[in-house]
């Protein structure tokens, strides 16, 4: 993408950041990540258009789903590491600011990705800083090496992590952050509220499962989340015109929290991997739903109430 480009797509530049922070374990960083995006106006839609909202604090915040899946994803990381919600509320806030919740392969100087963090501060390689998993953890690893970040003010804590040359910046983004990490990790229910639109491909089961294990990589691979496929229309409370025969069912062990962090994770994932209805809990997420009742979580009779009932388009 040439320099020219890339201009007019920001609202307003950003400065660099100078000054170094220590990574625990593995990597050990010369710097911290660049500056922010705000208003990047040449974000292409979604491959499936739609929208989702979080509500909480007598507010709300609507985001397109390819922002809440990028949320979702790092939410799941903070969820996997046994990181309190603060956590996932403190990375959001830095990520909306830092790119609008993008994962974009562009920034000030050498700045990429998610939290627009620089190779040549010590981030990680190109490579690695555009997978958005090991950006989140990276992000995360740093955010630990700060024991008050619990209790700390999300905007100061997010700076010390990043060092950006607007240091007030992400208190703008602070109470979607807290609203969008309440839901996605569970703490508040049913809380995340996406109207899609219809199923454009075939989706499979299986390839929800992948970004399970590849999200979850701790919770699946120690148990604590188990993953299996099953009929449809023995799991689910009711089957919805499209959906495929097979569901993929989602074991939280009888961790209420962790079910709902894992149903309103599979409702952020809908557009990308074809989902038609999340159930949990005696209530169910249908993307058929019309009116009143579109991209809201009504009641549920039958089905099981203690596992995740994922249903993935067949078409």
């Amino acid at each position: 993408m040439a320099a020219g480009s890339r201009a007019r797509g920001r609202a307003r530049g950003r400065v660099g950041r100078h000054l170094a922070v220590p990574l625990v374990m593995v990597l050990v960083f010369g710097g911290i990540a660049g500056g922010s995006y705000l208003a990047l106006e040449r974000y292409g839609s979604p491959a499936h258009e739609g929208t989702c909202v979080a509500s909480g604090l007598g507010t709300s915040h609507r985001y397109t789903t390819d922002r809440v899946a990028n949320a979702a994803l790092i939410s799941a990381t903070a969820v996997d590491r046994g990181m309190p919600p603060r956590a996932a509320s403190i990375a959001l806030a830095t990520a909306y600011q830092e790119s609008q919740l993008q994962n974009i392969d562009y920034g000030d100087r050498d700045s990429l990705g998610l939290f627009q963090q620089r190779p040549s501060q010590g981030w990680g390689t190109e490579e690695q800083i555009m997978d958005p998993v090991y950006a989140s953890n990276a992000f995360l690893d740093v955010l630990e090496t700060y024991p008050d970040y619990t209790s700390a003010d999300i905007n100061d804590i997010a700076q010390q992590v990043q060092r950006s040359g607007h240091p007030e910046a992400y208190r703008d983004h602070e109470t979607e952050g807290r609203l969008y990490a309440s839901a996605l990790t569970g703490q508040s229910g049913a809380n995340l509220l996406c109207t899609l639109d219809e199923v454009g491909a075939t989706a499979s089961p299986e390839q929800l499962r992948g970004e399970l294990a590849r999200q979850f990589p701790r919770a699946t691979e120690s148990g604590r989340v188990t993953s299996s496929l099953d009929s449809a229309a023995g799991a689910a409370p009711q089957v919805p015109e499209g959906a495929g025969a097979t569901a993929l069912v989602l074991d939280p062990g009888g961790d209420e929290t962790l079910g709902w962090s894992l149903a309103n994770w599979a409702v952020a994932r809908a557009a990308d991997d074809g989902v038609v209805q999340v159930s949990y809990r005696g209530r169910v997420w249908d993307r058929t739903a019309h009116g009143e009742e579109a991209g809201a979580w009504g009641s549920a009779e039958g089905g099981d109430p203690e596992r995740v009932v994922v249903l993935v388009s067949g078409r």
